[in-house]
């Protein structure tokens, strides 16, 4: 055995990483049974950029379980995968290159994005060479990201890559998707729509977020019928030419005598009923709103549980649209000044038609007084940074609140770590208020494989949807051609039409388990691995990746998709916010990785326990440093007398060895618990205990005589304890423990 001279950390991660993959230490190997693999449902990084510290900080939480179940005898089925479709990649590839996807365009096949101007303006390209773009540059991120994962040590095999793009996850994406459209769980329908005008598409529940902001409330007048006025407060007067009702609370004496009437609207004079319903707060502004079609959500459920008519203003682009008074559907009873009020507004932002309408509700006496500020809440896609309006769109949803209380029964199946987020799911289910929009308006995405017929007029008909044959998958129904059809047939009336939009991230994200098992694709492997045993992810995004992962694994097989959720915290800069790419506050890993040692930064990352927040701290990383490098130069102290070792006979080794024993038993059982923080302090406060102590004391007895009965209990005591401290930090610290 060779003993450097002075042991360094420099180097180990190269030298350590190269023999790990040449050994396939970490290979898994299929021919176990179910019952000795603990396999584990990777969260595939979105690939947008670079990764910063708090990816660090919770992958590196994965692996830390994954290390602690194989040196506990299981086979770990640990994979990896990128998350390389949607809004993100789109967006990047668009700032990087300077373009933009325009369908309309022909494919060119001698493209070469270096020839494009680098002018304000994004140039148009077609959705292929888009796509071939999007492909390219998430292919180097990629590299960047695996680089980045193999220095820090994750134990991750390989062989298991899968991206979200990829031929297999589109297969079985789309297989999924066939198999509940044949189950009509999955369905097709033009309703209103939570819409990103600026992305130009529908978004889901769980990717909407509210953040306050400022705002005014008009006090609006509404002429009644017999005479009288009725005054509402609204922050948005901008849809008076939406609104189809006004609505009071069913037991608001102060309005009984006006449910059942019609009242005007100003400026459009259209005559409108005035409804009860119990979720009119009469607490909020004058105690009867506007119900618009459509302000938010709530005037969706208005909307649809009164049987309202519907009158649509506020266009996909997020501008007032041009509408016509006195046709079908938009009646007024002064058509001419409901039209040149209308022509006011047409083309406006929401925000310019809403300064534009103050002023003429102002010039016709219909405001009382002036608008007051206030701060108030509104509903954003979480990436977005304009206000989501409600658009009536034709998109594809997923039957999901029929399923609620099944949904609930699987968050209490589900063991969760910490136990207290099961909280947050719950909290979830239960608010769920629409069935999942799966369709997005956009280009890198699964597609969905399905085609419409055309009628004679080259109208589709979206009730008689064309779906692929799942032997035929994947597809894209912009390039296939369905059965029974010719290529020439596209767009022509009697022919067909694929659908054009693609699935949402997360409907593709929410078969990672599906995926990385390889379901249908390879039965022996999915039954070996499938329900799994871990799912590790952060806490903001249990209403996303986490519940449309159970919810998939309910409606496809009856089961969880796992038996465990480990749950990690954020990662907060030092002012105790959190870090993200937009604030400019993130730390860049590879530096870190460099400037400290891989083994530095994981103890960092291993000293934050699940479900908490923790702040990033450059001296907790040098502390990890410290550790590793003790523990080599422990390590030396230990193996650089060659004298064979004796039997364990002095009391003060025998009582260091019952302490460690101890120590073993409560690592162990908080590594069982997924407290693998708590496996750590128990471990280093021994291991400096050790070091600046036991060792201290038994130095001198160490190197007595190779005949002396102390020695060679001093050297047997200290061979085995520094081996059994090495397997208790070889999760944290895998490179210093491996030297």
């Amino acid at each position: 055995m060779r003993v450097p001279d002075k042991p360094s950390l420099d180097g180990l991660e190269l030298r350590w990483g190269e023999r790990w993959e040449a050994d396939g230490v970490y290979r898994f190997d299929r021919s176990k049974t179910r019952e000795q693999i603990y396999a584990i449902d990777s969260p595939p990084p979105t690939v947008s950029g670079s990764l910063h510290v708090g990816s660090v900080m919770s992958y590196t939480h994965t692996d830390l379980v994954a290390r602690f179940q194989r040196m506990r005898g299981l086979e770990v089925f640990y994979p990896m995968g990128w998350d390389d479709n949607g809004l993100a990649t789109e967006r990047r590839v668009q700032n990087f290159f300077g373009v933009r996807c325009d369908p309309s365009l022909p494919y060119d096949d001698g493209f070469d994005v270096a020839s494009v101007g680098g002018g304000d303006d994004p140039v148009g390209i077609s959705r292929r060479n888009f796509i071939e773009l999007c492909d390219r540059l998430t292919g180097e991120d990629e590299k960047a990201f695996e680089a980045l994962f193999r220095r820090l040590g994750l134990s991750v095999d390989w062989t298991h890559l899968y991206t979200t793009i990829g031929e297999r996850s589109r297969r079985i994406s789309q297989r999924s998707f066939l198999r509940l459209a044949q189950r009509d769980l999955a369905y097709t329908a033009e309703a209103p729509t939570m819409w990103d005008v600026d992305f130009r598409t529908a978004v889901a529940q769980a990717e909407i977020e509210d953040r306050e902001r400022e705002g005014r409330y008009h006090v609006v007048v509404f002429d009644r019928e017999d005479g009288g006025t009725v005054e509402i407060e609204t922050s948005r007067p901008e849809l008076i030419p939406a609104c189809v009702a006004l609505v009071a609370h069913p037991s608001d004496a102060r309005f009984a005598s006006l449910v059942g009437s019609e009242v005007l609207t100003p400026l459009f004079r259209v005559p409108i009923p005035v409804v009860a319903h119990p979720l009119a707060d009469p607490e909020k502004g004058t105690g009867i709103a506007m119900i618009c079609t459509f302000g938010d959500v709530t005037d969706v459920t208005w909307w649809r549980e009164l049987g309202l008519p519907m009158r649509v203003v506020i266009e996909k682009d997020g501008r007032i649209g041009s509408r016509e008074f006195g046709k079908p559907g938009w009646e007024s009873r002064d058509v001419r000044a409901a039209n040149a009020a209308m022509r006011e507004l047409s083309g406006s932002t929401v925000n310019q038609a809403r300064r534009r309408i103050a002023e003429l509700l102002r010039d016709a006496g219909k405001l009382v007084g002036e608008p007051t500020a206030v701060r108030h809440t509104v509903k954003f896609y979480e990436n977005g940074d304009r206000p989501l309006e409600v658009v009536a769109s034709r998109q594809w949803f997923v039957s999901t609140l029929e399923f609620r209380d099944r949904l609930l029964a699987r968050g209490e199946e589900l063991a969760w770590h910490p136990a207290y987020m099961g909280a947050r799911y719950r909290s979830w289910v239960e608010n769920l208020n629409a069935d999942w929009c799966i369709s997005r308006q956009r280009f890198f995405g699964v597609p969905f494989p399905v085609w419409y017929p055309l009628d004679a007029d080259g109208r589709p008909a979206y009730d008689r949807p064309i779906l692929a044959d799942e032997s035929h998958l994947p597809i894209d129904p912009q390039e296939d051609v369905p059965p029974g059809y010719a290529p020439e047939q596209r767009g022509e009336p009697g022919g067909f039409v694929g659908d054009p939009d693609v699935m949402d991230t997360w409907a593709t994200s929410s078969l990672t388990p599906q995926i990385a098992a390889r379901w249908e694709d390879d039965p022996d492997l999915f039954a070996r691995l499938f329900p799994m045993d871990l799912r590790p992810q952060a806490h903001d995004i249990i209403r996303t990746w986490l519940f449309y992962t159970v919810f998939r694994a309910d409606l496809q097989h009856d089961s969880l998709p796992w038996t465990n959720a480990a749950i990690s915290g954020f990662v907060l800069d030092p002012d105790r916010k959190k870090m993200s790419k937009s604030k400019g506050n993130v730390v860049t890993p590879m530096e870190l990785l460099e400037s400290h040692s891989a083994d530095a930064v994981r103890y960092w990352a291993a000293s934050a326990r699940l479900g908490v927040d923790a702040a990033f701290e450059e001296q907790q990383i040098k502390v990890g440093r410290r550790l590793a490098i003790k523990v080599l130069n422990a390590s030396k102290f230990a193996l650089s007398n060659e004298t064979p070792p004796g039997e364990i006979l002095e009391p003060l080794d025998l009582g260091m060895l019952r302490a460690l024993r101890s120590v073993v038993d409560e690592a162990t059982e908080a590594f069982e618990a997924y407290d693998y923080a708590r496996a750590l302090e128990r471990t280093e406060a021994f291991f400096w205990w050790f070091c600046d102590d036991y060792v201290e004391l038994v130095k001198g007895r160490a190197y007595r005589s190779p005949a002396d009965e102390g020695s060679r209990s001093a050297r047997a005591a200290l061979h085995l304890a520094l081996d059994v401290l090495q397997r208790l930090l070889a999760p944290v610290l895998p490179y210093a423990a491996e030297e």
